[in-house]
């Protein structure tokens, strides 16, 4: 059973940083694409970053966040600095079997339960 656990999440202020991690189990993550997304209320869930062979970024965090993983882990990590009240949301793991248009939530198979990221001003 593949599972994905987010944590890391949490109140910060602006100018801040976090570091959010997502543990996978079940398989071994660093053969797939791995990706992060955020959803904000009332707002539809928006591509943060990914990575397969490579890394890739939302126009939004370009410069600020920085994915990475840990293959003897199983994790995959989100450094985000420069925090923006905007930045505020659920933020969300996700894994991709075929690391196909990975920008796309649809591409993904299995989803973390999501940690909340605050960001005060």
């Amino acid at each position: 059973q593949v599972q994905l656990v987010e944590s890391g999440g949490g109140l910060v202020q602006a100018g801040g940083s976090l570091r959010l991690s997502c543990a996978a189990s079940g398989l071994t993550a660093g053969r797939y694409g791995m990706g992060w997304f955020r959803q904000a209320p009332g707002k539809e869930r928006e591509f943060v970053a990914a990575i397969t062979s490579g890394t890739y970024y939302g126009e939004s965090v370009q410069g600020r966040f920085t994915i990475s993983r840990d293959s003897a882990k199983n994790t995959v990590y989100l450094q985000m600095i420069s925090l923006k009240p905007e930045d505020t949301a659920i933020y969300y793991c996700g894994l991709s079997r075929t690391s196909y248009r990975i920008y796309s939530a649809d591409s993904y198979d299995y989803w973390g339960q999501g940690t909340q990221v605050t960001v005060s001003s």
